[in-house]
């Protein structure tokens, strides 16, 4: 199974570096269209190649993805606390039962310890 991650993310490799290397090209990033950034006096840009451009938004995305998925899990992971909690105190409650009935029941010390009569 290790072979096949490892083939695995060979392949993934080389394919992303092609891509890298196929676009190369500088874009010019901007904040706004032109138009709207000289209504507003906004300046300037960033140049960076494409495949620069289009790994940060698979990352962003990414990224964007698992915040929006943990927010929308919070539902599971706070019934499943609440239960631990139960489970817990349910522990607690039937180890406090079981040392209160230690001396008192008198059938089940004729009968013995297990309840069985040996």
């Amino acid at each position: 199974m290790r072979t096949i991650r490892y083939v695995f993310l060979v392949i993934i490799a080389v394919a992303l570096v092609t891509v890298a290397l196929a676009n190369r090209q500088m874009v010019t990033l901007r904040l706004a269209p032109q138009e709207i950034a000289d209504l507003f006096g906004i300046e300037g840009g960033v140049a960076l190649p494409l495949f620069v451009v289009m790994f940060g938004s698979i990352a962003i995305g990414l990224m964007v993805g698992f915040v929006w998925e943990w927010l929308r899990e919070h539902r599971y992971r706070s019934e499943g606390a609440r239960a631990r909690r139960d489970a817990r105190r349910m522990e607690r409650e039937v180890s406090r039962l079981d040392g209160a009935g230690q001396g008192g029941d008198d059938v089940l010390a004729l009968l013995g310890n297990d309840g069985r009569g040996r």
